[in-house]
């Protein structure tokens, strides 16, 4: 997949943290506003393992499909893990410490990006709602 373009890549990165179970996740268009990456995708883990879960699969299944990892910062604690794919760029939050650092309120700005079904479904399923999955 190394000729993909950004939004199959971050395509294909949405579908990894949901396979995890990644929750909350939001995909935001950023190419008109930084120009450090495309997309964000931020979501969140119940707890610091799961966390390291999403991280984990991500890393070793996006190499599988061509997708190069640049930078991993993050991935020990378990809180916040920022993984660099070059014009996708995914942030993985323990979800009290999503909203300390409120990215989403951060970057509210950016425009959501619209993912298709059955992506949309699964992010609907994998929401975390007064703490439990909805």
């Amino acid at each position: 997949m190394t000729d993909a373009s950004s939004w199959e890549r971050t395509l294909l990165l949405t579908r990894l943290a949901l396979e995890k179970k990644a929750c909350d996740l939001v995909v935001m268009d950023v190419r008109g506003l930084t120009s450090i990456a495309d997309y964000f995708i931020i979501c969140s883990g119940r707890s610091d393992r799961q966390v390291q879960s999403i991280a984990q699969g991500l890393e070793g299944n996006s190499a599988e499909h061509g997708i190069r990892l640049f930078a991993v910062e993050g991935s020990g604690r378990g809180h916040w893990v920022l993984m660099d794919f070059s014009d996708v760029i995914v942030h993985i939050f323990y979800e009290p410490v999503r909203k300390f650092y409120d990215l989403d309120g951060l970057w509210g700005h950016a425009p959501k990006a619209e993912l298709p079904e059955p992506y949309s479904k699964l992010v609907d399923q994998f929401q975390i709602a007064d703490g439990q999955l909805s």
